[in-house]
């Protein structure tokens, strides 16, 4: 059973029974002698997607929930779901468009360091990569010599995804983009 203090991103807990990944862990010290540090946590339930915020003390327990994590390959989108396989026996997973919104915008076909979140056989949601490789697609000209300054521009990449990047960027050049901000990292 983890303690509060120790929770990260991505760990799952079960909370009244039902599975929650933590998504978000802010530590606050309050400035009274003796009070306890407060942990806000922000979860989302792997079954609905709701968001839920709780707030525990640094010693507080939360129950573990036995939760399999397996390596998937992004296949492809069958109308509505977006198709999974698993790299060991190759058997597919389907999650909805609906269970991967803000997730949707890094998937490209063929896209491999995904983890499944697996309880019973059933896929719950995915673990995306730290970063993903992404063409862009549309943006305004490069400016020659903007590599100095910090100024940015939108481009929208391959999937749809719409990200701030450099000044001195063109269209068809491929870009590494971080997964859990959104954040342009550097040209591959």
């Amino acid at each position: 059973m983890p303690k509060a203090s120790d929770l990260k991103r991505g760990v799952i807990v079960d909370i009244n029974d039902i599975p929650h990944a933590v998504k978000k862990v802010e530590a606050k010290s309050p400035s009274s002698r003796g009070a306890a540090t407060l942990y806000k946590i922000r979860f989302t339930n792997l079954k609905t997607g709701q968001k839920l915020d709780e707030s525990y003390k640094g010693d507080d327990f939360l129950k573990d929930i036995d939760c399999a994590r397996v390596a998937v390959q992004y296949s492809y989108m069958d109308g509505d779901a977006y198709i999974f396989m698993d790299m060991e026996d190759f058997s597919q997973y389907a999650l909805n468009a609906s269970d991967l919104e803000e997730q949707k915008g890094y998937l490209t076909e063929g896209l491999e360091g995904i983890k499944a979140l697996l309880v019973d056989g059933e896929i719950l949601g995915i673990e995306l990569p730290q970063s993903v490789s992404l063409a862009i697609t549309d943006t305004a000209p490069g400016i020659k010599g903007a590599t100095a300054t910090g100024r940015t521009k939108p481009a929208t990449l391959v999937t749809g995804l719409e990200v701030q990047v450099p000044e001195y960027l063109e269209n068809d050049e491929v870009i590494k983009i971080n997964t859990n901000d959104g954040k342009f990292i550097s040209r591959v």
